[in-house]
């Protein structure tokens, strides 16, 4: 493989790119999560999941 003289921070780029999208994704979730009402959501979830264990683990013991 081999490489043109002018791409040397090719890489350093594209990595940038990866970090400022996983940050705008890591900020709409907050946003979410807090604002639009996530939050409850999220318990909900939290909920739903905790009781399923506990569920399983009552009819195991």
């Amino acid at each position: 493989m081999f490489r043109f003289k002018n791409d040397s921070g090719q890489a350093t780029t594209e990595y940038a790119l990866v970090l400022l999208g996983a940050a705008v994704i890591a900020l709409l979730v907050i946003a979410w999560a807090t604002d639009g009402g996530g939050a409850g959501r999220i318990g909900e979830l939290f909920d739903t999941v905790l009781s399923g264990i506990f569920d399983r683990t009552d009819a195991v013991g």
